[in-house]
């Protein structure tokens, strides 16, 4: 029931704090309630598209935005969010244009909507164009820590990790608590292979600062490798609890895959089964051929090199990483589990050659012989 007592300001502030709060359905509630006393409202109308926005609603939301625009056509918060929704649709050109026009409007102060623009180009793989509005921001503003994090992270993606390492640094010397910065800065170095560079910098974060779970996946492994940490290590539960909450409870959707995969995998056990039994005189000539055949050998590092079966190179992977603790199956689930969040290759874990050649083409792995 609508609350004329209420201002439009008022109805933009109750949803404005649903908004920041997730609610998005809610905020929409007020929003359109106070849309029916106040139509004119410029406020609302852009309230209403970024609400639609947060909710992949394009369409409605560029409606709301355009609304909001015959209204005031240079109101700078519905030029930004007409530009996100643009870019949505793939009107990249509209979109740029919508931006520029904030800064022909002498917007370059406003350092949030500067940086909100920046982050919207980011996440649409328009590096350049978001590396501009983020150096606007850190000329305008140049202790902000997090405008100098943003220009880190542009020349990354650029492929100038020389520059984004000297830029997060500078971010970290501004504020040394932007942990945004810091575990972004910690996951160049393990891309480089500086892994002492790496743990420095995400061990310097805490559970809850990662919104991702690379980082922490990361972050485990190398607490694993340097300090020697079994898989039950107190130490590890915060970080494995944090990755609990990150992958959510599955959906039916999972569920019906995992069905599936479990079918498929039943199935290919029988389909192996029958062929151990047409073919075990042959197996049996090619495991004795095998065994006479010189011991395989991977590297991981400079510092990592096994040698042995494919069976004996598990076990010394395992023990290598403190994995004495479980079986050498769970050790393939969970570093299979551990190279899909790093890769996105799918390893296998029905057995040890089969494990460490997937490995090995996800790359994290370099079989020798």
């Amino acid at each position: 029931m609508a609350t004329p007592f209420l201002s439009s300001e008022e109805y933009d502030e109750r949803a404005h704090q649903l908004y920041n709060e997730g609610q998005y359905d809610e905020a929409l509630d007020v929003l359109r309630e106070g849309l029916a006393l106040y139509p004119n409202a410029v406020e609302l109308h852009i309230g209403v598209g970024y609400a639609y926005h947060a909710r992949e609603e394009y369409a409605w939301a560029r409606r709301s935005f355009e609304e909001a625009l015959v209204l005031d056509p240079e109101h700078e918060d519905a030029l930004a969010g007409l530009g996100e929704t643009l870019l949505k649709f793939g009107q990249q050109a509209q979109a740029l244009k919508s931006f520029r026009h904030t800064l022909e409007l002498g917007y370059e102060d406003d350092i949030e909507l500067m940086l909100q623009i920046g982050r919207a180009l980011f996440r649409e793989g328009l590096i350049e164009e978001s590396r501009n509005y983020f150096e606007i921001a850190a000329r305008q503003t140049p202790d902000s820590a997090e405008a100098v994090s943003c220009i880190g992270y542009a020349q990354h993606r650029s492929g100038d990790d020389e520059a984004a390492i000297a830029t997060l640094r500078k971010a970290l010397k501004i504020d040394e608590d932007h942990t945004e910065a810091r575990i972004y800065l910690g996951n160049i170095y393990y891309d480089r292979g500086d892994y002492e560079a790496a743990l420095y910098h995400l061990d310097r974060s805490d559970p809850d600062d990662h919104w991702d779970e690379l980082g922490i996946w990361r972050l485990i492994e190398l607490k694993k490798m340097v300090y020697r940490l079994r898989d039950n290590d107190p130490e590890l539960k915060p970080w494995e609890e944090r990755l609990a909450e990150l992958a959510g409870e599955p959906d039916d959707i999972d569920e019906m895959l995992a069905e599936i995969e479990a079918r498929a995998a039943e199935n290919a056990e029988k389909d192996a089964r029958g062929q151990l039994e047409l073919f075990g005189v042959l197996l049996s000539g090619l495991a004795k051929e095998k065994r006479a055949e010189q011991p395989h050998c991977i590297t991981i590092d400079e510092a990592h090199q096994f040698e042995g079966t494919w069976e004996e190179i598990l076990q010394k992977l395992s023990e290598s990483r403190g994995g004495n603790g479980g079986t050498i199956k769970d050790f393939m689930v969970n570093e299979a589990r551990r190279g899909y969040s790093l890769t996105g290759c799918t390893i296998p874990t029905e057995d040890a050659e089969s494990f460490i050649r997937g490995s090995a083409d996800a790359g994290l792995l370099r079989i020798v012989r």
